[in-house]
Formats: C-alpha cells, structure tokens, sequence
C-alpha cells in the first residue's frame, strides 16, 4: 500500500484539485481513498491506475454536486485555491495541466461535464478509458466534451494556445502600475479586461467583476497605492502554481493575495485576485 501511495498520489492529487479547484479538498480526498483501499481484496487492484482514478473520479463527483450550494451561497465570485509548483518559470510553459483561467472555467460545468474535460484535457486519458472510468459509453463521453467546450466558451485551437501570461510580460506589467504610468497599464489591458476578486466574505475584496480597462486599471493602481501606505510594508514576487506564473503580494511577510492573468492578443483579458485567507493559508509555508 506505501508503494501505491507513493506511485499514486500525485497522479490523484492533480486529479482531485481539478476536479474540485480546492487544495484542502483534494488532500483530504487522496488520504479517504488509500483509507478505503486499505479493505480493498487484491483482486481490485490488478490495474491500480485505472481502480483508483475511477474511485477519485467517483468521489469527487459527489463532492462537487454537494459543493454547489455552498458556492452558490459565497459572497462574491469564488475562484479555485491558489495551488503552489516546484517547476521553473522554463518548465512551467510547457507543463502539461489547466491553467487557472481553465479552472475556473470549468466551474460553468456540471460535475459530470468537469470530470470528462479534466480527464481528457487535463490526464490525457483516451475516450475509451475515460468511458471505464464515469461507466459511461464512448459516444456519451465524447458528446459530454463537447458540451462541456461550449458551455466554456473554447474552441479546439483555444484549448491548445490559451495559456498564462509570461514572466516578461507579468515584470513590465508590475513595473507600470508600481511606478503609476497609467497610460502604460491601460495598453497592456484588454478593452473588456474583467477583473475577478475573490475575498469570500472575509477580506476586502470586490464583490461584482469589475468590466472595463478604465475600470480595471483605477482598481490595481489603487490597491497598490493602498498597500504601499500601510504599515510594515508590502513586497510583490513571482512564484509558480500548476505550471504557470502568477503574482503574490505580501504584507509584512504574509501572502495576502495571489494573482493570475489571462491574456488575449497579448493584453489582459482576465485577472484574478484570491485574498480569501482561508485559500492562501498554504502559501505560508513557502
């Protein structure tokens, strides 16, 4: 069993987190299955991989049909918890998972439609394997991912070239707003940029999107400006999170805010910003 753990659990952990965008969750979710493994006869286990993605797949469906009422009762938009990568800027363009525009995407998706996109998109796994995992049929499964890029608004040509913006162009971004060259940040946003905040009662935070890159920019310089006032001061650093590069803020030493951005054409086409401490609490430890 340690060695299953040890082969596996990345593997589900990757599967879990995005099926369900929560970190905590998934954890919980991967230490519950070798729980319920352990009973398992040996029989079950002749092909681990296939047994136990299934057993993922399963209980994360469950948990997401229970988790729409709580979203649906959260205060302000809810956005998937900020999950931390040891890979390099370098390898992070090339690595092979959702970028965190795609996860939130994919809160449009019933759990059925998120478990065949994650499976297909996200794992790779061919149609006839994803039928065996959801104990559906081939055909259903690939009218399901169909159904599922509509309801997101994707093309197959999107879902190959929509990835997160790049270190560069994050650095040059950061260096207008901190310096206030208002004209500046304006370029670098989408006419219709929106900006997400997700503060889930507990911080400020912006309750409505806010549409617009007037409306956008106002916002970020006004939060910088905000935080460079504030005791203790404030420091601003890249990091890593699921293959792709996004923004912490830190005050005093603690993250209070972690940000990612979606470009279209090269300008920012979607930002956004977690500061629900509850999701930023296992960005402490780094």
């Amino acid at each position: 069993m340690v060695e299953l753990y040890k082969q596996y659990q990345k593997l589900l952990f990757r599967l879990a987190y995005q099926l369900t965008g929560s970190a905590a969750d998934a954890e919980d979710a991967v230490q519950d299955l070798f729980v319920k493994v352990q009973n398992r006869s040996v029989e079950r286990l002749q092909e681990p991989k296939a047994y136990l993605c299934k057993m993922m797949t399963n209980h994360c469906i469950d948990q997401l049909r229970s988790a729409r009422k709580r979203r649906e009762l959260y205060i302000g938009p809810w956005l998937p918890e900020p999950v931390f990568d040891d890979s390099s800027f370098e390898e992070a363009e090339r690595h092979e998972t959702l970028s965190y525009a795609m996860l939130v995407l994919l809160e449009k998706l019933t759990p059925a439609e998120r478990a065949v996109f994650v499976l297909r998109e996200a794992l790779c796994f061919d149609y006839p394997a994803i039928a065996e995992l959801t104990d559906k049929s081939e055909l259903n499964c690939r009218k399901i991912m169909s159904r599922a890029k509509a309801k997101m608004g994707i093309t197959e040509e999107e879902l190959i070239k929509r990835g997160a913006v790049q270190q560069q162009w994050i650095e040059q971004f950061l260096g207008a707003l901190s310096q206030g060259k208002v004209d500046e940040v304006l370029s670098l946003l989408h006419e219709d940029a929106t900006l997400f905040s997700d503060g889930g009662g507990k911080v400020t935070s912006a309750i409505r999107p806010i549409v617009s890159a007037g409306r956008v920019a106002q916002f970020l310089l006004g939060t910088i400006r905000k935080a460079e006032q504030e005791e203790g001061g404030f420091s601003v650093e890249l990091a890593t999170f699921g293959g792709e590069v996004g923004i912490l803020l830190r005050q005093d030493g603690i993250v209070t805010t972690a940000t990612f951005i979606q470009l279209k054409h090269s300008r920012a086409q979607e930002i956004y910003i977690v500061r629900n401490p509850d999701k930023l609490a296992k960005l402490q430890t780094k």
